[in-house]
């Protein structure tokens, strides 16, 4: 008898499958579940199965009925639905489907990875790190002292015990410990610090961190580097100088210039009319960094440099506030 229910619970699910349209389905309905359908006279003898066998053919005969009524239904429910479609005036099924707006890339995305290609070009890996850092690698492995003002939660986010990293330098500490040298890399990734919000300012910005240790490296390998750097992203014409600075992880340290892109050096109201404006920072290695990292500081030497992807799309795209890159106007977006 089990097998005979499970027999018409396969044939139904077929004859239900292959329904075309809503009269197919009535003649479904009554051949299995109808006064005189094959189910409901199985139901009408239950009285002449052995009492033992009856509560389970029973039970198994109803859970029969029930999942054939809900696949009538479902199934009438779906011709329904193309039949309603079909009906809307100047719906033509045969018409080819419209195209789905396809998303673009960020303006400050595209700038960073037209960074990134540069880089790679010239050889350097890609490497990424977490954005909630611990101070041992934001700050105290870079050689920041326990004082320095940048730790103050006045200039970083602080989460419990950790950091929203301030830069993208953990990023290094972090290869150099799992590397030996040499090696060159880039660490393109977001980056926080507690400042107001104006035009030139935001308190979620973007980094490209770039590291080269190798023997019989110096500074002046950095400012080649840098310069092929600035040349192919500019454009040939541009110039760079480098100043005296300083950061904790480097040294001697430098902040780069480049020659105004707007006005070619000639001066004007975004270089304040000196012809330059500031580009990124720089320097050798520190010693103590290197030696944080387990590098043997007295065979290998090294360079570092840092950049803001907001402030080198500002002078790409010539624009003069920060805060449209996250505005999120699509009028703004769509000239990318």
């Amino acid at each position: 008898m089990i097998e005979r229910l499970q027999t018409i619970l396969k044939n139904a699910e077929l004859s239900i499958m292959d329904a075309e349209d809503l009269k197919s389905i009535d003649d479904i309905r009554v051949k299995y579940l109808g006064k005189s359908g094959e189910l409901t006279e199985i139901l009408k003898g239950l009285n002449q199965v052995s009492a033992d066998l009856r509560p389970q053919v029973g039970k198994v005969s109803n859970e029969i009925k029930n999942k054939i009524a809900e696949l009538l239904d479902q199934k009438k429910e779906d011709l329904d639905s193309k039949v309603n479609q079909s009906a809307i005036p100047g719906w033509d099924p045969t018409l080819p489907g419209r195209k789905s707006v396809i998303g673009k890339m960020h303006p400050l995305m595209i700038v960073q990875k037209e960074i990134a290609d540069i880089f790679k070009n010239l050889g350097f890996d890609v490497a990424e790190g977490p954005d909630l850092e611990t101070d041992y690698y934001n700050f105290l492995a870079l050689n920041f002292p326990p004082d320095h003002p940048a730790r103050d939660a006045q200039d970083t986010f602080y989460v419990k015990n950790k950091v929203l990293r301030t830069h993208t330098s953990p990023i290094q500490v972090r290869e150099m410990e799992k590397r030996k040298p040499p090696f060159k890399f880039i660490a393109p990734g977001r980056v926080y610090r507690n400042e107001a919000i104006d035009a030139t300012h935001h308190h979620i910005f973007h980094q490209v961190e770039g590291f080269l240790v190798d023997e019989g490296i110096q500074f002046i390998h950095l400012k080649g580097v840098l310069d092929v750097f600035i040349k192919k992203f500019f454009g040939a014409e541009v110039k760079t100088r480098f100043r005296p600075s300083f950061f904790p992880f480097t040294e001697p340290s430098a902040e780069m210039d480049i020659s105004c892109v707007f006005c070619k050096g000639q001066g004007c109201r975004i270089c304040k009319q000196s012809g330059w404006v500031e580009m990124m920072g720089c320097g050798m290695i520190d010693p103590v960094v290197l030696k944080n990292c387990g590098i043997n500081d007295e065979k290998w030497t090294g360079f570092a440099f840092g950049m803001g992807v907001e402030r080198i799309a500002l002078f790409k795209y010539g624009i003069d506030d920060i805060r449209l890159f996250y505005q999120n106007d699509i009028r703004f977006l769509n000239e990318f």
